[in-house]
């Protein structure tokens, strides 16, 4: 059954006519592109050779372009997009406007989403208007679960088009974990609790989320330890396949990225769940280990948050599946992670 046939409010605009209209790619200047980079004709968030070396589950998810922003001012009555995609994802429990949608914010405010048609193959088109023309601090979110190729955007021909400001850290927030760090299953890109942090503390940030194949592998590692980063944060706890690999790996890893960085601030976190299994809580003793030593060791810049912390204020309605959060698990997520950031940083 097509809905948009009953209900107008449900249909979705893919082609429109405007005479005035001009496009342009974004790996153009002025825009400015944030959380992936272009490698090869398509948008990465690490280098292709990188994520052979690491797993094929990586591989496959490095192009899902989660966490990745296009940011400029301009004053046009419209924004269109036209999107060059492929390897959508499509899945039962995640909304389409998440996994292959892409969100428009006007001045840190959510305008609408660029909703791609449910069977969309190789891209779509788009365009969200304005009630009035003013000069307006554009952000769109890239899809968290979708490869993209390339982007244009659409603005009136004699529109004006300029930078957009800097955030004001400079360094990027990096975040490591598993389905739930690359976003799944936000409503829509702009509500993975990365991005609501962003717009709460204007922190840059890379998303490294790869769903069901974070395992702290030592090529991660060393190429997450390199990079240059305002602060460090990692819950793998969900696809680390055992105890014994969370054990062999998780106080590794945080070994390997502070010898690299000795004054980097670190949070480690737990899986974001209410109520624990036996497993969990062995689970979450691990993680809180690699935490204790730190201090026990001198570390003044390493942190923990439990998941029972970060699910405090959706409890049990957090989720979509027991598992993957729904927009008010991510808005958990975030205050609690949101406030420690801010402490740590400001």
């Amino acid at each position: 059954m097509d809905i948009s046939k009953t209900d107008k409010n449900f249909a979705v605009a893919c082609t429109f006519e405007k005479e005035d209209i001009e496009y342009r790619n974004i790996d153009e200047k002025p825009f400015q592109v944030y959380g992936i980079f272009k490698e090869k004709g398509k948008y990465r968030r690490i280098p292709e050779e990188l994520a052979k070396r690491v797993s094929d589950g990586v591989y496959m998810l490095h192009t899902n372009t989660a966490g990745g922003r296009v940011k400029f001012k301009t004053d046009s009555m419209y924004v269109a997009i036209k999107a060059e995609m492929d390897g959508i994802g499509k899945m039962p429990h995640f909304a389409i406007t998440g996994s292959a949608g892409f969100d428009l914010y006007a001045d840190n405010r959510y305008k609408k989403t660029f909703i791609p048609n449910f069977e969309i193959e190789n891209g779509f088109e788009s365009i969200i208007e304005f009630e009035t023309a003013k000069m307006r601090e554009i952000t769109i979110n890239f899809p968290l679960y979708s490869n993209v190729n390339e982007l244009y955007v659409g603005l009136q021909r004699k529109a004006v088009l300029g930078e957009g400001a800097p955030y004001k850290s400079l360094k990027p927030i990096v975040y490591y974990g598993s389905s739930i760090t690359q976003g799944g299953c936000a409503s829509r890109p702009g509500m993975s609790y990365q991005s609501i942090i962003l717009r709460q503390t204007g922190c840059d940030f890379v998303n490294l989320g790869f769903s069901g194949n974070a395992k702290a592998e030592e090529e991660i590692a060393d190429y997450i330890k390199k990079l240059d980063m305002s602060l460090f944060v990692y819950d793998y706890d969900h696809n680390a396949p055992t105890l014994k690999h969370l054990e062999d790996t998780h106080e590794k890893m945080f070994k390997s990225i502070r010898e690299k960085n000795p004054e980097l601030p670190v949070i480690m976190m737990t899986r974001p769940k209410h109520t624990l299994t036996d497993e969990e809580k062995e689970r979450r003793h691990i993680i809180e280990n690699t935490y204790n030593n730190a201090v026990g060791a001198g570390d003044k810049n390493v942190y923990f948050i439990s998941g029972e912390e970060l699910s405090a204020y959706c409890k049990d309605d957090g989720t979509v599946d027991g598992c993957h959060p729904n927009d008010l698990g991510f808005a958990s997520i975030a205050k609690v992670l949101g406030e420690t950031i801010e402490r740590i940083l400001f």
